[in-house]
């Protein structure tokens, strides 16, 4: 089965981000763009294998905010050890 890549560059936002991953992993329409529901789709809507490859991310954490943004890592952390398909590449 051929890995699905989300490739996000210059997040600046947690919106951004939202809608980077939105059209990039097609997340259902109810998507609830908050990070209880940034969990719940990644790990039970999208379809594997995936890949999210993150670059800049220094400027992700300036515009999320530092807590934001770790909270942010931490969960696409837990999604990809849970699930086992899904790759993580982030550029700090």
């Amino acid at each position: 089965m051929p890995v699905k890549v989300c490739e996000l560059r210059h997040i600046r936002s947690l919106e951004q981000f939202y809608n980077e991953l939105q059209t990039q992993l097609l997340l259902p329409a109810r998507f609830g763009r908050n990070l209880d529901a940034l969990y719940d789709s990644l790990a039970n809507d999208v379809a594997g294998p995936f890949e999210l490859v993150w670059r800049d991310t220094a400027e992700a954490r300036q515009g999320m905010g530092a807590d934001v943004y770790a909270t942010v890592l931490e969960i696409l952390e837990t999604v990809a050890e849970e699930r086992g398909d899904v790759t993580l590449d982030i550029h700090h």
